[in-house]
């Protein structure tokens, strides 16, 4: 069972909420989340915008294509990605945008920090993108914390590491599903997550499948408002396996879906390895590394 936690309360520390949060960065690997302060209707507005700009004619969205950049930024056409090695390549649209650096930054030339690519239109998008991605960035942290308290450790202990993050918000566009699509195909497929934490938003269309502990494929659907929260690989082993990163995918179906996730990573050069085990992982050569693996573009690159 995937369940749903009010955040309010897991900022108090309330001891019955910090349990089930336990139970579900520990058991299943992902759960919903409510009271975020991120309500239904400014989720719905950033919903919107990338409707709008999904819905743009093709030769718009190829001012900013990803496809010519050595990065992930800007608007991913169909089938440019494939994250099951055993699947086609996945056959939704994507957006992707980047925590911006100040000038001079000594990160400033990584590939996981590269310049945002905007596109002109729909009007607004760039602003109200940016402070979707400030707002959401907070709310991750807030789960974190919250985590760290539930893995009895000090709320804070997580916080330096994400200075500056290596964050990503994407949109997802999964059209209907093709009519030639076959066993092989999915709107995104079968995966964990590389990084640390994902803040999703949805339409509350249906659509994503997490695979529970018993092997099962179980259905996952939030209203605008109410946020699916899921770890990546990364997560899972800076914690020594606390937190579980869990396999999920979207098969797609007869109607449009749109998500937004955030992947709320920490910053380039923090070690993620396990505690103790003298290895060194570079946050940002994992994520590079998957990265690659990944996106079409950067393996023709």
């Amino acid at each position: 069972m995937i369940n749903n936690l009010d955040l309010r309360k897991l900022d108090q520390r309330d001891p019955d909420e910090l349990q089930k949060l336990l139970h579900a960065v520990a058991e299943v690997g992902f759960l919903t989340v409510s009271n975020t302060g991120l309500d239904g209707d400014r989720v719905r507005q950033v919903l919107t915008a990338y409707s709008d700009f999904f819905h743009l004619p093709k030769v718009e969205k190829q001012k900013v294509d990803m496809s010519v950049t050595g990065s992930n930024r800007g608007w991913g056409a169909p089938q440019s990605e494939q994250v099951d090695p055993d699947a086609n390549p996945d056959y939704k649209e994507v957006f992707d945008c980047g925590f911006e650096l100040p000038a001079g930054s000594p990160y400033s030339d990584l590939s996981v920090y590269a310049p945002n690519l905007w596109p002109q239109s729909p009007p607004g998008f760039k602003e109200t993108i940016q402070t979707y991605f400030k707002d959401a960035s907070v709310v991750a942290m807030r789960v974190l914390r919250a985590i760290a308290v539930a893995l009895r450790r000090e709320a804070d202990s997580f916080d330096n590491a994400f200075e500056p993050p290596m964050a990503l918000l994407r949109g997802n566009y999964y059209p209907k599903r093709p009519i030639w699509a076959g066993a092989r195909d999915f709107g995104i497929g079968a995966h964990t997550d590389y990084g640390c934490l994902t803040l999703l938003a949805t339409d509350g269309t249906a659509g994503l499948e997490v695979q529970m502990p018993d092997g099962r494929w179980e259905a996952v659907e939030a209203e605008p408002g109410v946020f699916v929260v899921n770890f990546g690989e990364m997560l899972e082993f800076w914690t020594g396996g606390q937190v579980k990163a869990t396999l999920h995918r979207v098969v797609g179906g007869a109607e449009e879906r749109l998500s937004v996730p955030l992947f709320f990573n920490p910053s380039y050069d923090t070690n993620v390895a396990p505690p103790g085990s003298g290895e060194r992982i570079l946050a940002g050569e994992h994520l590079t590394h998957r990265f690659k693996e990944t996106y079409l573009h950067l393996q023709v690159s």
